[in-house]
């Protein structure tokens, strides 16, 4: 295919995960078109979420911490589209903005750092999180736990605990096998701990507009992860879960649809809702979603604006 007539700018947040995911996206489009590698240009966007470490997202405006400047940077041409992990992208998005692509998923667990499982961590110990899925998941399976918000990169968290600030932390196996740090830490079942929505899932974005970058994107797109993540995104919506909802969720194919489990939590882990089901059609996820809230006690459904 003809090489773009100036090069592409791939906007991605700076940290080394988000620049190993974007030259993830830059890698597959050159081999997809036959590029060369001045084709894409990456563009690092140092993001709210990636300056203010302090407090947990839905104190200081939840997961647009994570896009609203690569949005704006989208919007006002200054890139060509952005990459994104997904399970960090808020439910609902720009209508001049859309998902074009996603890569293959990668493991959708979480991994434990600290002890080889959760029923190893020692007595009353505190674990570094600032996911409120994760602190009802370990709240619930062990409630003599203390949570202690930790956020910042993998390294940063991980310095933290080497400084002794938590006996035990959960990070997205994804993000570690990406970083090649494949030794640490123990995977945890999806029995045990089903993951966030879109976990192990990266997406590039594209505005609705641009027909060529959206065609050029298009090659890349892993047609079963789209499915998935988009089934489980779509319960989202149902649901008007936000980052202050404490929800788990997993699609997988079966036949002409995706096999959906999903479980909604109290924030303190006590409570709890699930079920599962065969999502065909959207009507079927607007029924499994209100089934789940109707369900819920006031604890969980206080959590979700649906």
């Amino acid at each position: 295919m003809t090489m773009p007539s100036r090069p592409l700018r791939l906007g991605t947040r700076g940290s080394p995960l988000a620049l190993t995911q974007a030259g993830m996206v830059a890698d597959a489009l050159r081999a997809a078109h036959g590029w060369e590698p001045r084709a894409i240009r990456i563009v690092p966007i140092r993001t709210s979420g990636d300056r203010i470490q302090d407090r947990a997202l839905a104190e200081v405006g939840g997961k647009a911490l994570w896009t609203k400047e690569l949005d704006r940077a989208l919007m006002e041409r200054e890139i060509d589209f952005s990459v994104h992990s997904m399970k960090d992208v808020e439910t609902f998005r720009p209508a001049e903005i859309v998902l074009a692509a996603m890569l293959p998923r990668a493991d959708v667990r979480d991994r434990l750092i600290g002890a080889d499982s959760i029923a190893a961590l020692p007595p009353g110990a505190r674990i570094g999180t600032s996911s409120p899925r994760r602190s009802a998941q370990i709240l619930k399976l062990r409630p003599d736990a203390r949570i202690v918000l930790f956020r910042g990169n993998v390294d940063t968290r991980l310095k933290r605990m080497a400084d002794g600030e938590a006996e035990g932390t959960l990070l997205a196996a994804a993000g570690l096998d990406r970083l090649g740090r494949f030794d640490i830490g123990a995977a945890v079942s999806i029995e045990e701990m089903l993951p966030a929505p879109a976990q192990g899932a990266v997406g590039i974005e594209a505005r609705a507009e641009d027909s060529q970058v959206r065609d050029w994107l298009a090659a890349i797109d892993h047609a079963p992860t789209s499915a998935s993540v988009h089934t489980e995104r779509g319960l989202l919506m149902v649901l008007n879960g936000d980052c202050r909802s404490p929800v788990a969720a997993l699609a997988v194919a079966e036949g002409e649809g995706q096999r959906l489990r999903a479980i909604l939590y109290s924030g303190d882990g006590t409570e709890s809702v699930e079920g599962e089901v065969l999502i065909r059609t959207p009507a079927d996820l607007r029924v499994f979603g209100r089934d789940l809230l109707d369900r819920a006690g006031p604890a969980i459904r206080a959590l979700f604006s649906a």
